[in-house]
């Protein structure tokens, strides 16, 4: 079930959501420690998480899927959001170093098309960040936070998907491991339990952060056409056919 752009925007303006950005916006920050001279989107509702890379990022800009709906973004300067269609982002091929999904691959309803897609407006060697509930989780299961809808993955299936978008995952982390919570108790111990949750709950966060670089070469599929025209290029000695 896709979250609405004012349930989002609400819950990041909640005590909990507030949090939420705060440990998650940290936790990027790991994977891309600088984004100067680097052209940049999100895709899904990255707003609250893109904000830290302005004064670096050569171009940054928020592309907000249409049956989510779409906010002016940020509050102060030029607009840097768009409405999309998630399967034809207004870009040429090859045109971004980074681009971050969040509250994108869960709602989406072809995730795999989505991910030819980042896969496409990437530059040779860009890299994707892409936050997903996971699987095993505590977010998963509880409905406070938009973490709690949508498509939850594990590792493995996230592996499969880089696979089939001709993606390489180059690294991992988990985030948001306190309890999903607005009451004050939840909230004071929310830091205990993220710093805890790094070393001994690491497996059991709410979200999984993927890195993944673009192959710069994609298959081609092989027709009968093309097994009929093929030769060998390397044979063994002395089977070379008469």
């Amino acid at each position: 079930m896709q979250v609405d752009i004012l349930d989002l925007r609400d819950f990041y303006t909640s005590g909990l959501g507030l949090r939420t950005r705060a440990y998650l916006r940290a936790a990027l920050r790991r994977h891309l420690a600088d984004a100067k001279s680097m052209d940049v989107a999100g895709v899904g509702f990255a707003n609250p998480y893109l904000g830290q890379f302005r004064e670096e990022a050569e171009r940054l800009v928020s592309f907000m899927p249409g049956a989510q709906g779409c906010v002016n973004w940020p509050s102060r300067g030029p607009n840097a959001s768009v409405l999309v269609d998630e399967e034809a982002l207004p870009l040429a091929n090859a045109t971004l170093d980074r681009v971050f999904l969040i509250h994108a691959l869960e709602f989406s309803p072809h995730p795999a098309t989505l991910m030819e897609e980042v896969w496409r407006v990437l530059a040779p060697g860009g890299r994707m960040i892409a936050v997903v509930p996971n699987r095993r989780g505590l977010l998963a299961r509880m409905d406070s936070t938009p973490f709690g809808h949508g498509r939850p993955y594990s590792r493995g299936q996230l592996i499969r998907l880089c696979r089939e978008a001709h993606f390489s995952p180059t690294g991992w982390s988990e985030a948001l491991h306190f309890f999903p919570s607005n009451t004050r108790m939840a909230l004071r111990s929310a830091g205990f339990f993220e710093r805890m949750g790094k070393s001994i709950l690491s497996p059991l966060g709410g979200v999984i952060i993927l890195e993944a670089t673009k192959h710069l070469y994609r298959g081609l599929p092989v027709t009968e056409g093309a097994r009929a025209r093929a030769t060998p290029v390397l044979v063994p000695a002395g089977a070379m056919p008469n």
